[in-house]
């Protein structure tokens, strides 16, 4: 999968690109997937009553929204599950942590791996068992092809 980073104005476009490669797109915008990233968690003190806010919101504008959760450790990962949310991402998460994390989420949500994964690791990850890896490599480090035309 591909990441929300990607070049102002262009991210159509990037993702559009990423797609016809082969990769998936994570998401569009913020309006078709919550994420709950850090920030929001520390701000919310703590993952469960991020998520209890969200669920709130989400009724109160009367939407349905999968929601995703960011994770440092195995014991956010305890309370995502506790939480109930639709998908886990494990960020910055070793291959090691990654196999016990997918252990304990036992297929009881989605599992992404994000976080300094490259095309090298990637198949480490990869068997680890998750749902899917998010890399944001596909389109924020991504060389412009220089091309000119001179004028005869």
């Amino acid at each position: 999968l591909d990441t929300r980073k990607t070049t102002p104005g262009l991210r159509v476009l990037e993702k559009w690109a990423v797609s016809l490669g082969g990769g998936g797109n994570h998401r569009m915008g913020l309006y078709d997937m919550i994420m709950l990233k850090d920030n929001h968690i520390d701000f919310a003190g703590g993952i469960i009553p991020a998520v209890t806010s969200v669920r709130e919101y989400l009724s109160d504008k009367q939407k349905i929204l999968k929601i995703e959760v960011e994770t440092r450790d195995l014991h956010e990962v305890r309370e995502a599950l506790i939480a109930g949310v639709d998908r886990i991402m494990l960020d910055n998460f070793t291959t090691d942590e990654t196999r016990i994390a997918v252990a304990l989420i036992d297929r009881r949500a989605e599992t992404e791996s994000s976080g300094g994964i490259t095309k090298d690791s990637l198949v480490s990850y990869a068997e680890c068992g998750v749902d899917y890896i998010s890399v944001g490599a596909l389109t924020h480090q991504i060389k412009s092809l220089d091309m000119s035309l001179k004028a005869l």
